[in-house]
């Protein structure tokens, strides 16, 4: 069965403050998670809120996420509590005539849900790729294939995107009439995440050229 386009607001998910810069938009949230690079996962455990960021990848209609099997994070997540994972993409610095009206461009999302424990080694295997692939596109075709020892001494945990998400904001500042008159520069600066010139393995020199891939390598469509 094919996912809905767009997610179910919860009472948990519905954006109130601002609700016109949020979105329950299915593709939407899909573009973000794929852009970032790694995700914030918060959970309770006695009482005590923990938020970790962590390495992650989309799998489908689901977040992978993965460690070492006595990691203390996965061992409680694996355990079926309430997760949630959410990532930031920060787009500019806003500048305003008023220092209320400063703000940022950001793209957000916010998943809600349980993570359930990969198990199975075929499947764990593809979950991986999807990890080693989320970096760089069709890297794992090049990239050695973990190992049964590897694969063994490695948890991974799948969590459903079901209940999600979106808020955007974008362009320049919101300053008010009155504050046209400030003698202040008002706007927005645009940021991205740049790479720099990749730098080859010293201890073990690549035997394959540099992938055309990582000339000029970036995120985003």
């Amino acid at each position: 069965m094919e996912p809905r386009s767009t997610f179910t607001a919860t009472p948990k998910t519905t954006i109130r403050r601002i609700p016109a810069r949020g979105s329950y938009d299915r593709a939407l949230a899909y573009s973000i998670l794929d852009e970032a690079l790694y995700c914030s996962v918060g959970f309770v455990v006695s009482g005590e809120p923990f938020v970790l960021p962590m390495a992650f990848a989309r799998w489908d209609d689901r977040l992978v996420l993965h460690g070492a099997p006595a990691s203390r994070l996965l061992g409680t997540l694996a355990t079926g509590i309430r997760v949630c994972a959410t990532v930031t993409l920060v787009d500019g610095l806003v500048f305003a005539r008023s220092a209320f009206h400063h703000s940022m461009n950001y793209r957000s999302v916010v998943v809600l849900g349980n993570a359930v424990e990969i198990e199975d080694l075929d499947e764990k295997r593809l979950a991986l790729t999807k990890l080693v692939d989320h970096f760089l596109a069709g890297r794992s075709r090049h990239a050695r294939a973990p190992n049964e020892k590897e694969l063994t001494s490695t948890r991974v945990l799948a969590m459903p995107i079901e209940e999600a998400s979106i808020k955007v904001r974008a362009g320049g500042p919101l300053d008010d009439e009155n504050d046209a008159s400030v003698d202040c520069w008002s706007g927005h600066v645009p940021l991205t995440l740049t790479a720099l010139a990749p730098v080859p393995d010293e201890k073990y020199p690549p035997l394959a050229s540099l992938p055309g891939e990582l000339v000029g390598y970036r995120r985003g469509p």
